[in-house]
């Protein structure tokens, strides 16, 4: 594949990712949050609250809000960056006033945690494609440029939770606990999209008969294993450590292997989100 094409194919799936997450986020505002008061941080809670007292479109406000945010992000962070997360910030702020669909609960608890699930997995979507919906995350970027030693996560916590606290003043303290659901919620969705909902299992053993351990896990699982040179603490005795990736359904044939061929074996399993390369996904299919 040459580099234009690849490059070609690897710009239809940001965008491709980026219309499909703000069509998903916008889609939480109709459905669960608006017709709640539900405002779940950023530009768009704020927007929320005005519309509360005001009615002021939800998406046009933050469109307007997000204006002096992109032309100084332009200057700063780059044209790439910004022109993406101008496609998303227009596309997510004008689906949400567009979109006409009948909230599906008038539960401010089931639309908070719905709600959030569409936020998460529709703002997974858009980072995945390198871009943001602006507001607080490219504020923050900014806000970063100059000043080093704030975090970026510092400065967006600092903003929803000021958000929050809006809610709770000019809305109640119920909205604002129900908004703290909603922001956990879209934050716990978010990272699963982000590193991946894979339930493969990374499988560490330590033994005296590596030899044959890694013989049978190669032979009957078909799958690669890694052989680590490793020393004991506390023995100072030089050994082998194993890593094997396996589904899993596999992991419980690994522990069977490890029983048979050494009981006194030391091993450890732990979850893997993502899993990419020979035998699992391909690392070009995750290129974007």
């Amino acid at each position: 594949m040459s580099t234009a094409s690849f490059n070609k194919k690897r710009l239809l799936k940001q965008y491709g990712l980026i219309i499909a997450g703000c069509l998903i986020a916008a889609a939480a505002y109709p459905l669960f949050l608006e017709a709640n008061h539900i405002a779940p941080g950023g530009l768009t809670g704020l927007s929320t609250i005005l519309n509360y007292y005001f009615h002021w479109p939800i998406g046009l406000t933050s469109l307007i809000m997000n204006i002096p945010l992109m032309i100084i992000g332009w200057r700063m962070i780059g044209a790439g960056f910004v022109v993406r997360t101008l496609v998303a910030t227009l596309l997510f702020s004008l689906t949400i006033d567009v979109l006409v669909l009948k909230p599906l609960t008038q539960d401010p608890m089931l639309a908070s945690i719905f709600g959030g699930i569409l936020l998460g997995v529709g703002l997974g979507l858009i980072m995945r494609g390198s871009a943001t919906t602006g507001g607080t995350d490219l504020m923050a970027r900014i806000i970063h440029h100059h000043y080093r030693a704030i975090p970026v996560s510092a400065f967006l916590f600092a903003f929803d939770f000021s958000v929050v606290m809006l809610a709770w003043i000019f809305l109640s303290a119920q909205h604002a606990m129900y908004a703290i659901v909603c922001v956990f919620v879209t934050t716990k969705v978010l990272d699963q999209v982000l590193v991946g909902l894979g339930t493969d299992k990374a499988c560490y053993i330590i033994s005296k008969q590596h030899e044959q351990i890694e013989q049978r896990l190669m032979r009957e699982l078909e799958r690669g294993v890694t052989r680590f040179n490793a020393v004991g603490a506390f023995s100072g005795q030089d050994t082998k450590m194993l890593l094997c990736v396996v589904g899993r359904l596999e992991a419980v044939k690994v522990k069977t292997i490890v029983k048979d061929e050494d009981p006194l074996a030391f091993m450890f399993i732990t979850d893997t989100h993502e899993t990419l390369g020979e035998g699992f996904e391909n690392l070009l299919q995750e290129d974007n």
